[in-house]
């Protein structure tokens, strides 16, 4: 093909005097122009086409070039120049799970926008991130161990949420993946300001934890007089607090909008759980930006427990009058929930074993006239009756069900005694729960030959670490006695394969708690649980409404994949003795 010749541009003509006709001949001859028809006259021009001919032409195969968006500090957790990439983080010493196993089969794990983010390019930024499992081969943010597949789910899950509840069973590490995205959050700039709020026990137990997992984040403990407090809630430099639930109340006052945090974590937040409650209301009143809860029970006694940590989460976006389906379908963005026998499944059982006992005649002769003089004097108060009143009758039966206060005749002891001979012989460990110090101690009178232990509320909280590592350390040793509100959080006691449950708990999700201190990540053999209760007494009643309980609440957090519990009502209390309350007569539970 020739290229065309140029043609120079036509002159523009700006008025009718440059034409040089006069006016009135222009006018006449555009109105003639104007009745005539307009005749167009069309020139055609001869083209040569050639016809189409085919060419063979060879293409090399090239690789896809991936763009996508990154962290600011992304650069940083590439591997570094001469890295192995495939000498990654030490394994979990937890993780020597076979070949082919669960464990062993892994895959890249993507961080996933809320359902909430509607823009695309906030949604982008979340989804073309490079899997969270090339941070453990990062050359410059080290973990001490590679976290397991479903903890990167659950960094996963917090880092893009503003509103979280990380609901996992104890001891699947709630602890670890809320450190390790807190540390993502500060490394991507995303966070500056952090505050955790946990038990006062439990402060030591984070502090730790921080140490292990992020060593590189400044981390400050609030306490000391006021003045001391007042000067470290002011500190710039410390970008994690953390703060016990008490010194929470007693600085409230200090929580104007001049202090104001990125994020602020609650650690068993069902402390929250009553939103009418003034621990409820001074965490509600600090100034931030994102909010996460953390605990293994978000349900303890009724679905209201749910709409007061959501109360702290999202104000009103839950209410107690919703349906159970209605409300797991509202919660199922917000709640991440796994159980041990859904993740771990190369983790050692849980082995259940529960004895009913039947009391001794000295026990079976207290207990029938307590229970006797004890329905007596309920029914005669008649409209005065209160529940307070039934709850102190089966706090007395209970009590009984141990030990029988005249002569310290106790079934359960008998028991006790001849597992724990079995288990010292073999060196092993257990752990006897409780929910009073009083029977603590009179275990501890009957059992000195076993080296026991005692872990409750009236010890000093320095007191009890250095109980822990005593049994930890000490080969004679053998049991520990614990309360279940002491007991029951914070403790890392996977070396101790028995636990016994001398008395239940109200509740059966304290009771997977307690269970879960010695059920976790590092246990190396299966745990086996021995679930005391006295037959035909008030505990047997307490289990069998509790047990019928459970599906109310499989319902709500089915969706967010496991389950809670909840304990007795008022109404279940005065059922137990089929009571007339003043409202009418209560059907004794089945």
């Amino acid at each position: 093909m020739t290229a065309s010749t140029s043609h120079s541009p036509p002159e523009v003509v700006t008025s009718l005097t440059e034409l040089a006709i006069p006016v009135e001949t222009f006018a006449t001859g555009w109105q003639t122009a104007l009745s005539r028809p307009l005749k167009l006259r069309v020139d055609t021009l001869p083209v040569n086409v050639d016809s189409p001919k085919a060419v063979s032409m060879q293409i090399k195969s090239r690789r896809p070039q991936v763009v996508s968006y990154t962290f600011p500090e992304s650069p940083y957790w590439q591997l570094p120049a001469g890295a192995d990439p495939g000498k990654p983080t030490r394994p979990h010493p937890a993780a020597s799970a076979p070949a082919g196993s669960a464990t062993q089969n892994r895959k890249a794990t993507r961080i996933k926008p809320p359902g909430d983010i509607i823009k695309l390019k906030d949604r982008l930024y979340y989804v073309l991130q490079p899997p969270l499992e090339s941070l453990v081969s990062s050359g410059s943010l080290e973990f001490p161990f590679e976290p397991f597949p479903y903890q990167f789910e659950g960094i996963a899950f917090l880092y893009p949420r503003y509103s979280a509840v990380l609901a996992d069973e104890m001891g699947l590490g709630k602890t670890m993946q809320a450190i390790s995205t807190v540390r993502l959050l500060l490394y991507s700039g995303e966070v500056r300001k952090v505050l955790l709020v946990c038990p006062k026990p439990l402060v030591s137990n984070w502090k730790r934890e921080f140490a292990l997992w992020a060593p590189e984040i400044p981390l400050g403990i609030i306490e000391g007089d006021q003045a001391k407090r007042e000067w470290q809630w002011r500190q710039p430099n410390t970008w994690v607090k953390i703060a016990n639930y008490e010194l929470l109340m007693r600085d409230r006052d200090l929580f104007d909008e001049n202090l104001h945090f990125d994020l602020v974590m609650l650690d068993e937040a069902q402390r929250i759980k009553n939103k009418s409650s003034t621990t409820a209301q001074v965490a509600r009143s600090i100034h931030r930006t994102r909010s996460w809860a953390l605990t293994g029970t978000p349900i303890e006694n009724s679905p209201e427990d749910l709409v007061g940590i959501f109360e702290f989460l999202s104000p009103g976006y839950l209410s107690a009058d919703m349906r159970p389906r209605h409300m797991a379908q509202a919660v199922k963005d917000h709640i991440l929930r796994r159980t041990k026998d859904l993740v771990m499944t190369d983790m050692p059982p849980k082995m259940f074993r529960d004895e009913p006992l039947s009391l001794t005649p000295e026990q079976w002769e207290t207990y029938n006239k307590a229970e006797d003089e004890g329905v007596i004097k309920l029914n005669d108060l008649g409209d005065s009756l209160t529940v307070q009143h039934v709850f102190e009758l089966v706090l007395r039966l209970k009590q009984i069900c141990n030990f029988d206060p005249v002569t310290g005749a106790s079934s359960k002891m008998e028991r006790l005694v001849a597992d724990m001979e079995e288990i010292a012989a073999s060196g092993q460990k257990a752990i006897i729960f409780s929910q009073w110090v009083k029977t603590l101690k009179q275990i501890r009178s009957q059992v000195e030959h076993f080296g026991p232990l005692e872990y409750h509320g009236q010890m000093p909280s320095k007191q009890r670490e250095t109980v822990i590592d005593r049994f930890k350390n000490d080969p004679k040793s053998h049991m520990i006695l614990m309360s279940y509100g002491a007991g029951s959080v914070g403790l890392n006691l996977q070396f101790c394969h028995y636990v016994f449950l001398f008395d239940r708990w109200w509740n059966p999700a304290i009771e997977d708690q307690a269970i879960n201190r010695a059920h976790r990540i590092g246990v190396s053999s299966p745990v086996t649980v021995t679930r005391m209760m006295a037959a035909d007494t008030i505990e047997q009643r307490i289990h069998e409404v509790l047990e019928a309980k459970r599906e109310l609440f499989d319902t709500i957090f089915s969706e967010t994949g496991g389950p809670s519990s909840h304990g007795l009502s008022q109404n279940e209390i005065f059922g137990l003795f089929n009571l007339r309350t003043p409202k009418g007569p209560i059907r004794a539970a089945a």
